[in-house]
Formats: C-alpha cells, sequence, structure tokens
C-alpha cells in the first residue's frame, strides 16, 4: 500500500546511507506502481490486449521514475512561483533524494566535508543552507546528472508508449 512506502520514504531521512538503487525501488513504489496501477486499469477496461496492458504498466513505471525524478529537480532548481512550494525543502530536511546521493557519491573529500556539515548542522540559516547544498550539486554536475537521467525514463516511456498497438 501507498501508506508502507511513504513510510518507506520517511524512513529514508533517519537512514545515515541510501543507495541510488534502493532510492529508485523506494520511488518506484511510492510512486510509479500507483501510476502503473491506475494506467493498465484504464487499458484492462477499454479492452486493451494483454501484452498492450503490459506495455502501458511499463510505461506508467517509467513515467512515474522520471515524474519523481523532476519533483526533485524542481525542488533544487525551479521557480517556486510555477512550482507551486517554495524551493529548498528536500535540502532543509536533508531528504535522501538522487541528487543527494549522488552528490555524496560523487563529491571529492572536501566536497562530502561541506555536504556533512551542511547535513548535520542544527543551527543555520535556511537560505544560506539551500544556497550552499546547491552550488555544491552544481560544481559537483548533479544538475546534469539528474537531467540526463530524467531524460532517459521519458525516452524509454515513450518508446514503450510507441509499441502499444491502438488504432
Amino acid at each position: 500500500p501507498y501508506y508502507e512506502q511513504q513510510q518507506y520514504d520517511m524512513d529514508f531521512e533517519q537512514k545515515a546511507k541510501v543507495s541510488v538503487v534502493e532510492y529508485m525501488h523506494m520511488i518506484e513504489l511510492k510512486t510509479s506502481v500507483l501510476l502503473a496501477g491506475a494506467a493498465s486499469i484504464g487499458a484492462m477496461l477499454g479492452e486493451a490486449s494483454e501484452s498492450d496492458c503490459r506495455s502501458i504498466y511499463r510505461f506508467a513505471i517509467e513515467l512515474g521514475l522520471a515524474f519523481q525524478l523532476q519533483d526533485d529537480y524542481l525542488d533544487v532548481y525551479g521557480d517556486p512561483a510555477v512550482f507551486g512550494k517554495k524551493i529548498g525543502g528536500d535540502i532543509l530536511c536533508n531528504k535522501k533524494t538522487y541528487m543527494l546521493i549522488n552528490a555524496l557519491l560523487r563529491a571529492d573529500e572536501a566536497q562530502r566535508a561541506e555536504l556533512q556539515h551542511w547535513m548535520e548542522a542544527t543551527d543555520y540559516n535556511p537560505e544560506e543552507k539551500v544556497r550552499a547544498v546547491t552550488a555544491l550539486y552544481d560544481a559537483i554536475g548533479i544538475r546534469e546528472l539528474c537531467d540526463r537521467k530524467i531524460a532517459s525514463y521519458f525516452e524509454e516511456a515513450s518508446r514503450i508508449l510507441t509499441s502499444v498497438q491502438v488504432s
């Protein structure tokens, strides 16, 4: 159920180390499976073939992964007026996102120490923390890495969708 996956997401905040594989699995269970279930039910109700129902399900899994990564990306790089919420919320609560996990993996020693400093800090200016962590993401190349990963999920979703046999 969704609530279990939401708890899984919240547990990541307390966990010292989260792998990219664990994170991607969590967002698949939290976001993609719900979307995939709804899409495949629609396909079944529309009397799609079994093969097309499987393709629609897989399409929605890929789309859900892209969506969640895009949401994480926008939390750092989005325009608050367009995004609909304040930027940097994930950074402020040390949420283990695809971006933070990869930043910790790819950072050099000094960058990793600075990331750890901000993650462990209890008394800080929120805007300063968001600016500092975002600057680290930029220096490490996390923005581009995330852009490429989002694009690859969207491309795979599109490829799968074009394989569906509909008139």
